[in-house]
């Protein structure tokens, strides 16, 4: 579903993201983490097609992000950390607005749209305007924009920011029930960014953790907290070597509008 070969981001003399490779097969949920200023909201705008890789090649579903990329977009899913909902708009007409610009057809429009109301527990709020919602409920608006087309691959950045304990545990359903298989169908392959590593230990099997813009782990989490080991230790001893003072002002100068 997704193969990235060694994707590098410049700023001038900046690398915000070098020489990154992986990939993520049908169904699997990968926790995709570092620190900030790491290249992690960079990565994930690279494979959403909304920055363009300096070096490297990355398809999604067999479609090339810069060869083919309306396809490439047609089977992603994407969920910014601020989700792009329109206040004013009601919960329906938002969905339906966004299956247009997604090229759902006419005619399976207010089918994919329910779909998406009812998987994301909307479906009693669809005549509400969004402003109106709780932050948890504009959340599940941000997801099911991301899946109203139906897409093979969702990635997400920090879905679960700033909500209360029941609304994390909310999301943290939801995105459970995407990745999961149903009537024979495989789950959405989903690429999850988060700061909250509980939420990686409840959703993922696999976990990359990239530094500095480099890849640093990518293994599956039963081995990564085998023989009682924890991940946050693991995100601890590789993260927090070298002087964080200057990875820190490297990340605030020169990743602007590509920060994560």
């Amino acid at each position: 579903m997704i193969e990235v070969n060694g994707i590098r981001k410049r700023y001038g003399d900046f690398v915000a993201v070098d020489d990154v490779s992986f990939s993520a097969g049908a169904g699997e949920v990968i926790g995709f983490l570092g620190p900030n200023g790491a290249g992690k909201t960079t990565t994930m705008r690279i494979l959403t097609g909304f920055l363009p890789a300096t070096d490297g090649t990355a398809s999604i579903a067999g479609h090339d992000i810069h060869k083919a990329p309306l396809e490439a977009r047609r089977a992603t899913g994407y969920l910014p950390e601020s989700p792009p909902v329109y206040p004013e708009m009601e919960v329906r007409s938002y969905l339906t607005y966004v299956s247009k610009l997604k090229d759902v057809p006419r005619a399976k429009r207010r089918e994919a749209v329910d779909r998406a109301l009812e998987r994301c527990g909307l479906t009693d709020v669809d005549r509400r305007p969004i402003g109106q919602l709780s932050k948890g409920y504009r959340q599940r608006v941000g997801i099911a924009q991301a899946i109203v087309h139906e897409p093979q691959v969702l990635i997400l950045d920090e879905p679960t920011v700033g909500l209360d304990p029941n609304q994390i545990l909310e999301i943290r359903e939801l995105l459970a029930s995407l990745a999961a298989s149903k009537d024979g169908e495989t789950g959405h392959t989903i690429v999850l960014s988060t700061h909250i590593l509980a939420e990686v230990e409840a959703l993922c099997r696999r976990v990359i953790l990239i530094r500095q813009g480099k890849k640093v782990l990518d293994q599956p989490l039963d081995e990564i907290t085998r023989d009682g080991g924890s991940l946050e230790a693991v995100f601890a001893r590789l993260t927090l070597r070298g002087d964080v003072g200057d990875e820190v002002a490297s990340g605030s100068d020169a990743e602007t509008g590509a920060e994560g």
